[in-house]
């Protein structure tokens, strides 16, 4: 028997005098859908204790019981939760999701933009203990807004402060110019603007913000912090409310804008806003931050002009976390695991292993510590190495040698010498160029199995007696020269990477 499902009302049709719907009915279905996808037995591990909480302008708004179902939803199945809303709602932008407390009344998990906040003397700044249910904090100390004359910003964690946040050589630079922008007297013309920091997912960068964030807003500057999907969430919902110029005014109005997942920016309407937002931001001597995952140039999704803009300030990149880092990140979240669970002890041999075997991330170190309490605390087994190699193992990734392509090459080197890949590739013969461009051969030849005709070809039609000659060159310099020598094995990590 064919039976006929009644279409599902597109989002505008939900909204009924300005109130959202209860769109509990709708969630329902998304949730058949994505047991069916998933299976039963992961649907109810992650998505038993998600609730709806409203979906109104084409944004989605959930709650969960803790900040590790939050991070780990977000991380695994925001995509997934995307397209069954879409399915259901119709267009759906975006979605966020909040720690609900158990004394909390619907809405409170986020902080009006102009609401008092209270400041716990005995809270100074650092993460919670892992292992500690972060729900069992207020709301308003938990999650905050960043605002400007009544526009909402991004929710800020008012645990990544500049004080939680690890400093050590791959985010050095970074640090150091936020804490630039920091110092900067109020009315005085950036140093740079706009600052670009790019780095690989769980490196901080968005710690490294939010910190900003919260130091500017403590100085009384007018600062808003915005992710691209809340940008482009406000944006379409100005447009729809007829409220596009109050928009644009309070964002032009604002002393420090701070804008996170750059990445992320699309369609032709929202990217000219956002350019034009920028430019008269950084023409008004005002101060602009952007972060993505990526170089400004190779933010293929946004428009040469959104690209050249970023490009035009300073860019600073994010390292991979070396082993210091890591042990110190490692060092730091024991401790605060420690503040719960006080026989939780991790000797130098295991943190040492952890440190060495995990090197993506830092969120794969936060998990680790999980597991490890976990191991600790559920079992009573003593934490040897062994038992941390088995507790921590789904975290340990063992790729393949990644193939590394000469077009890579060319990108990075162009990249870290601050020239194009055009530049590589053309005629010119400045030392500017000349040098990244045997750097990039040199590599080439070592790291591909090209031959030297081939890798030629890739370089602008040369002779294969030009990248041999290239090669032998910076092999000869590098010899002599300790500095040069630690920058050929820095690029080659990055390009394995």
């Amino acid at each position: 028997m064919n039976m006929k499902i009644a279409p599902v009302p597109a989002l505008e049709s939900v909204i009924v005098r300005g109130e959202a719907a209860a769109p509990d009915i709708a969630w329902r279905r998304c949730c058949v859908r994505l047991k069916a996808e998933l299976g039963e037995d992961i649907f109810n591990s992650w998505f038993g204790r998600l609730e709806i909480e409203s979906v109104a302008n084409n944004f989605a708004k959930f709650t969960v019981a803790t900040r590790f179902l939050k991070s780990w939803i977000e991380a695994h199945y925001r995509d997934r939760i995307l397209l069954a809303l879409r399915v259901e709602f119709g267009p759906i932008y975006g979605l966020s999701i909040s720690v609900r407390s158990a004394s909390r009344t619907s809405g409170a998990a986020e902080t009006h933009p102009n609401a008092p906040r209270h400041k716990d003397p005995h809270h100074g700044g650092n993460k919670p203990a892992i292992g500690a249910d972060p729900s069992t904090r207020p709301a308003a100390e938990r999650s905050g807004y960043s605002s400007s004359d009544g526009l909402g910003g991004s929710p800020l964690d008012r645990r990544l402060t500049f004080s939680s946040f690890l400093v050590g050589r791959p985010n050095q630079l970074a640090h150091n110019a936020t804490q630039r922008v920091i110092e900067a007297l109020p009315g005085q013309t950036p140093a740079f603007s706009p600052l670009y920091i790019h780095a690989a997912v769980g490196l901080g960068k968005t710690h490294l913000l939010q910190a900003l964030a919260h130091a500017a807003s403590s100085q009384g500057r007018r600062v808003i912090y915005l992710t691209a999907e809340k940008f482009m969430y406000g944006f379409v919902a100005a447009l729809r409310a007829q409220t596009a110029i109050a928009f644009k005014e309070s964002l032009r109005a604002i002393d420090l804008l701070i804008f996170d997942d750059a990445q992320f920016l699309q369609g032709k309407s929202i990217q000219n806003e956002f350019c034009h937002t920028l430019n008269a931001l950084v023409d008004a001597g005002r101060q602009v931050v952007v972060a993505a995952d990526r170089p400004p140039g190779d933010l293929e999704a946004l428009e040469e002009r959104v690209r050249s803009r970023l490009a035009g300030g300073l860019c600073v990149e994010m390292g991979a976390l070396d082993e210091p880092l890591r042990t110190k990140m490692l060092e730091a979240r024991i401790l605060d695991a420690r503040a719960t669970h006080q026989n939780f002890d991790v000797s130098p041999s295991v943190l040492s292993y952890v440190a060495r075997a995990i090197h993506s991330n830092g969120r794969d170190l936060e998990g680790a510590v999980n597991r490890l309490l976990a191991h600790t605390t559920l079992t009573g087994i003593p934490l040897t190495v062994e038992a941390a190699e088995v507790a921590i193992r789904d975290l340990i990734r063992t790729h393949e040698p990644k193939r590394v392509k000469i077009e890579d090459i060319q990108k990075l080197v162009a990249s870290h010498y601050s020239v194009t890949r055009a530049d590589i590739l053309s005629s010119r013969r400045t030392a500017t160029v000349v040098k990244p461009r045997q750097i990039a051969m040199y590599l080439a030849k070592t790291m591909t199995l090209r031959s030297l005709p081939e890798i030629g070809r890739r370089f602008g039609g040369r002779d294969h007696t030009t990248v041999l000659h290239a090669v032998r060159k910076i092999e000869g310099l590098s010899a002599a020269d300790r500095a040069l020598n630690d920058e050929l094995e820095l690029l080659k990590r990055m390009l394995q990477e």
